[in-house]
C-alpha cells in the first residue's frame, strides 16, 4: 500500500525554481502519494503508467516536473496532453497556467470540439509551449497543418481508460503516430484494463510503474458523517457544530498554512478557545501548543496535514474536515487522530456541492459509505443555547450569594414601578445579545438547483428524447425558463472575456446549476447576463466580489442602471460569439454561495455543460453504441 511521504516537501523533489516559487505561493506544504513517486522519474525523462483514483492529485504530478522541463524560449508545442472531455481539458489547462505563473514566456491552450476554429487557430498561432485537447480536435488540427508535431517532447494520456471506453482508441493510436520516435510518454488511469496494459506495452518504453493503491483501512470506532454546505456557509455552520457537539478536543483540517491562522482567528472571535497549528511554526511553539490543548488550556487546533502528523492527544474527540482533501488517503490518516487506542471518535466533513466527486472517491477508497447529515437547525441551536442559558440561571442560584442583587431588584421595582418580569425579561435580552438564544436563519441547504423552483424532471435515456440544453437564444434561458432576470457585470470584451468564464464563475461561485443561466450579451466593458428570479441576498452580495479575468463583478440589477433592454446591442465587430454554451472552472477553490450547484469531481466528463459524470466516469449523455464527440 503506497503512502504519501510526508517526510519530503516540493522542494525536495528537484522542480525548477520557477516551479518551485508557484507551488509555494499556492500554499501546498506537501506532495500526495502520486506526486512523491510520479515527479522525480518524469523530471528524469522517463515513460510512466501511473494507476490513482480521481483525487489524488495526478494533474499535479505530471505538470509540475514538464513544466520544470519545458523551455520558455522556444515557442513551439513541448507537451501534448490527451484528456477524454473537453472540461477535463479545461481543467488540466487551468492547472498549468497555475503552475506556470512564474514561469516568464508560457502559454497554454486547451483545443476542443464545440469551440470556435477561428479561435483556435489564432491562439495556435501564438506557438503555446503545452497544449491540452480532446483527441477527435487534436487530430483535426494535426490534419489541417494547423498543429505541429515536431516539437513534442511528452505525450500525456490523462484518464486513459474513460477515452479507451468511449471509443479513442484509433484516434489515440493515430496522434501517437504523428508523434516524434523519442518522446516521452506518460500514461494515467484509474483502472488497468487489458486494454490498457496493451497501450502500455506498446507505446511506452521500459515504463516506471506508479500504483497508488486503495486505502480501505478504517478505524472502525469513528463515527463517520458529511454535510453538504456552501463556501460561505462554512464558518456559520462549524460553528453551530461546535456549539451543538458535545466535544472534549477538536482538530479542524484546512488545506493551506494561511487557513489555519485566518480560520482560528475568526473561531477566537466567535469565542472558542483555537489556535493554529501549521509547518511555519517552530518546535517550541508547536510543543506549546500541543501541550495546551492536552491540558485543556485549548479546545481546538486548526492544522494541515503536515502539520498534525504524529499527533496523538487523548482529547481530541472530533476531526472535522473543514476542507474536504484531494487526496482520499490523506482523509484515512486526519480522522485517525481520533478514536486512536481503541477510543471512540467522531469525524465530520464539510463537502462544498462541487466537492461531491472528491467525497465519492474517498467513499470508493475506504469502502464504505459516508452518511450524510443535515447543517444543524436554528432550531436546534435555539434549544441548545436556552438550556445552557437554564444551566447557567440554576447553577448561579446555587452557588452564589444573590443578596445584593435581590435588594438592587426590589429597589427597581419600588423606584421605577417595573414589574419582575420585565426586569428579569431585560436582563435576559443584554445578556444574549452577543448571542441570541433565539436564532431565527438556517443556512440554505444546497438541495435546489434554481433560485425557486426544483430541477424538472427528466425522462429515460432511449425515449427518443434529446439529452443536450436547447441552445441559447436571445431573451431566453436553457430551460426555457422566461421568468428570468437580466443582471449588469463589470466586466466586458476589453477585459477578454468569453461567455464560458461569465457561466464558470457565476455557476461555480452561486452554486446555480448552468443550464438555468440565460442570456449572455457581453460589451465592451461590461456584460448583461439573465438570471433565475429570486437570487438570495447573500449570493447576490457574494457575486459582487467575485472577479473574472482580474475585474471584479461588481453584478447589479440591469433596471438599476438606467438601460432599456432594446439598448443591449452585443458587439459585432470582434467575431467573438455572442452566446455561449458555457463551461466550468473547477481549478479554483470554489465558494459555494446560496447552495445551488451541480454535482461533479475531477474530469468531470459530459458535452452537457455542468453535468456530472457517472461513478465510471462515462459520460451520461451519450447511449451505449453511438461514436463519441469530443
Amino acid at each position: 500500500m503506497d503512502t504519501p511521504d510526508t517526510s519530503i516537501g516540493f522542494g525536495e523533489l528537484g522542480l525548477s525554481p520557477a516551479i518551485a516559487q508557484a507551488v509555494q505561493a499556492l500554499g501546498y506544504e506537501s506532495p500526495t502519494a502520486i506526486q512523491s513517486q510520479c515527479i522525480p522519474h518524469l523530471l528524469a525523462g522517463r515513460d510512466l503508467l501511473g494507476q490513482a483514483q480521481t483525487g489524488t492529485g495526478k494533474t499535479a504530478a505530471f505538470a509540475l516536473p514538464l513544466l520544470s522541463r519545458i523551455d520558455p524560449d522556444l515557442r513551439r508545442p513541448q507537451v501534448l496532453v490527451l484528456a477524454p472531455t473537453r472540461e477535463l481539458a479545461l481543467q488540466v489547462a487551468e492547472a498549468f497556467q497555475q503552475y506556470a505563473s512564474h514561469l516568464q514566456g508560457f502559454n497554454v491552450l486547451p483545443i476542443y470540439g464545440g469551440q470556435s476554429y477561428g479561435l483556435q487557430l489564432t491562439q495556435l498561432k501564438r506557438n503555446p509551449q503545452v497544449i491540452v485537447g480532446t483527441p477527435g480536435r487534436v487530430m483535426d488540427h494535426i490534419r489541417r497543418g494547423t498543429l505541429s508535431m515536431e516539437s513534442i517532447r511528452t505525450l500525456v494520456l490523462d484518464e486513459a481508460d474513460e477515452m479507451l471506453n468511449m471509443g479513442f482508441a484509433e484516434d489515440i493510436d493515430w496522434i501517437f503516430d504523428q508523434a516524434p520516435e523519442k518522446r516521452q510518454v506518460a500514461l494515467f488511469s484509474a483502472t488497468m484494463p487489458p486494454a490498457i496494459r496493451k497501450v502500455a506495452q506498446e507505446r511506452l518504453v521500459d515504463p516506471i510503474e506508479v500504483r497508488i493503491a486503495a486505502d480501505s483501512e478504517t478505524v472502525d470506532t469513528i463515527d463517520q458523517h458529511h454535510c453538504v454546505v456552501t463556501r460561505f456557509h462554512k464558518l456559520d455552520t462549524l460553528t453551530r457544530i461546535l456549539e451543538l457537539e458535545p466535544f472534549d478536543g477538536m482538530l479542524v483540517f484546512v488545506r493551506t498554512k494561511n487557513q489555519t491562522t485566518e480560520l482560528a482567528d475568526k473561531l477566537k472571535a466567535h469565542g472558542f478557545a483555537a489556535e493554529p497549528l501549521n509547518g511555519d511554526m517552530n518546535q517550541e511553539m508547536r510543543e506549546r501548543t500541543v501541550d495546551r490543548i492536552k491540558q485543556g488550556q485549548l479546545d481546538i487546533l486548526v492544522a494541515t496535514d503536515v502539520a498534525a502528523r504524529g499527533l496523538d492527544v487523548e482529547r481530541i474527540s472530533h476531526v472535522v474536515n473543514y476542507d474536504i482533501p484531494t487526496d482520499p488517503s490523506a482523509y484515512v490518516h486526519r480522522i485517525g487522530r481520533t478514536g486512536r487506542a481503541g477510543r471512540t471518535g467522531r469525524a465530520i466533513l464539510l463537502v462544498e456541492p462541487r466537492e461531491r466527486g472528491l467525497l465519492k472517491a474517498i467513499e470508493r477508497t475506504i469502502r464504505r459509505r459516508v452518511p450524510p447529515m443535515d447543517p444543524p437547525s436554528a432550531a436546534a441551536l435555539s434549544e441548545s443555547r436556552i438550556d445552557r442559558f437554564i444551566a447557567e440561571v440554576q447553577k448561579t442560584m446555587a452557588e452564589q450569594d444573590l443578596d445584593f442583587f435581590y435588594r438592587l431588584l426590589a429597589r427597581i421595582g419600588q423606584e421605577q414601578e417595573i414589574e419582575m418580569m420585565d426586569v428579569a425579561a431585560s436582563l435576559a435580552y443584554l445578556y444574549q445579545r452577543e448571542r441570541p438564544l433565539n436564532v431565527k436563519e438556517d443556512p440554505p441547504r444546497p438541495a435546489r438547483r434554481e433560485w425557486s423552483e426544483k430541477r424538472p424532471e427528466r425522462g429515460r435515456r432511449g425515449e427518443g428524447q434529446d439529452d443536450r440544453p436547447p441552445r441559447r437564444e436571445r431573451g431566453q434561458g436553457r430551460t426555457g425558463n422566461e421568468n428570468l432576470v437580466s443582471y449588469r457585470i463589470e466586466v466586458g470584451y476589453q477585459h477578454g472575456v468569453s461567455p464560458r468564464e461569465i457561466v464558470g464563475a457565476i455557476a461555480n461561485e452561486s452554486g446555480l446549476e448552468g443550464r438555468f443561466i440565460g442570456r449572455i450579451e457581453i460589451q465592451d466593458d461590461h456584460s448583461i447576463v439573465d438570471l433565475p428570479d429570486g437570487m438570495p441576498h447573500e449570493v447576490f452580495n457574494h457575486l459582487k466580489r467575485v472577479y473574472v479575468r482580474g475585474q471584479a463583478l461588481r453584478i447589479s440589477s440591469a433596471a438599476e442602471g438606467g438601460q432599456s433592454r432594446a439598448s443591449w446591442e452585443p458587439r459585432k465587430e470582434s467575431g467573438a460569439p455572442r452566446f455561449g454554451r458555457g463551461g466550468q472552472d473547477r481549478s479554483k477553490p470554489a465558494r459555494q454561495p446560496g447552495g445551488f450547484r451541480r454535482q461533479g469531481g475531477e474530469g468531470g466528463g459530459s458535452r452537457k455543460p455542468f453535468q456530472a459524470k457517472d461513478s465510471k466516469g462515462v459520460r451520461g449523455d451519450r447511449a451505449p453504441g453511438r461514436k463519441p464527440r469530443d
